[in-house]
């Protein structure tokens, strides 16, 4: 049995993960900022008022965490607002920056004493952050932040492997979800989470750093 803290865990692909994980036999530690009524009927432990970009929040969930051993962080919570080069909000962008990139990465060195050998940190980023793959466009504040996020995923991949600890860069898929829209082109929620908790199963020290799809595909640049 593994120990999962996964962040943004009150709806959809946080949800789902923390669903298939406990289903499997895992402990999981669900943390959001108001927990859903479907992430409290699950029955695993639940830790609200957890902002990622607040450090007076993360200092308060350490101390709820004293004692814990994290086998895997799953650093999800994130935010899409769309940005045209015609309405080019730059506080958009700024609050994406902050929110999809800057705080996985600040919210994952302050939990780094809860890490043990061969602990698994997976940022689930998006297909959107790949340059090489850019053929539509637009959306540049979600796009950027996540091009920054894979970055800071990589450098940590690498800075960490000396210490055994091992870091996945997952795309989900186009999942249908609230901040999609619910798009009938999506996968659901559930071939997305069984997808990504297949790479994390299957990382380690000789693929950690890799940019997946949730379907196994690696992914450009």
């Amino acid at each position: 049995m593994s120990t999962f803290l996964i962040t943004g865990s009150n709806r959809g692909i946080g949800l789902e993960l923390c669903k298939q994980l406990f289903e499997r036999g895992d402990e999981v530690i669900a943390t959001c900022r108001e927990a859903s009524l479907e992430l409290k009927n699950l029955g695993i432990r639940i830790e609200e008022d957890v902002d990622i970009s607040s450090e007076d929040s993360i200092n308060n969930l350490k101390q709820k965490l004293l004692g814990v051993e994290l086998d895997c962080l799953i650093n999800n919570a994130g935010i899409y607002e769309f940005n045209s080069i015609d309405d080019l909000d730059q506080q958009s962008i700024i609050r994406q920056f902050v929110v999809n990139a800057l705080s996985p990465l600040s919210f994952t060195k302050s939990l780094k004493s809860f890490f043990k050998n061969s602990s698994k940190i997976a940022f689930i980023t998006s297909r959107m952050g790949s340059i090489g793959d850019n053929s539509s466009g637009s959306s540049y504040g979600y796009r950027m932040s996540k091009v920054a996020l894979s970055m800071a995923a990589k450098s940590l991949s690498r800075d960490l492997l000396k210490e055994e600890i091992y870091v996945a860069i997952l795309h989900p898929g186009l999942v249908s979800t609230r901040m999609t829209g619910f798009t009938k082109c999506g996968i659901s929620t559930e071939e997305s989470a069984n997808g990504l908790i297949k790479r994390i199963d299957s990382l380690n020290k000789n693929n950690t750093g890799t940019f997946w799809h949730t379907n196994g595909e690696i992914l450009p640049w």
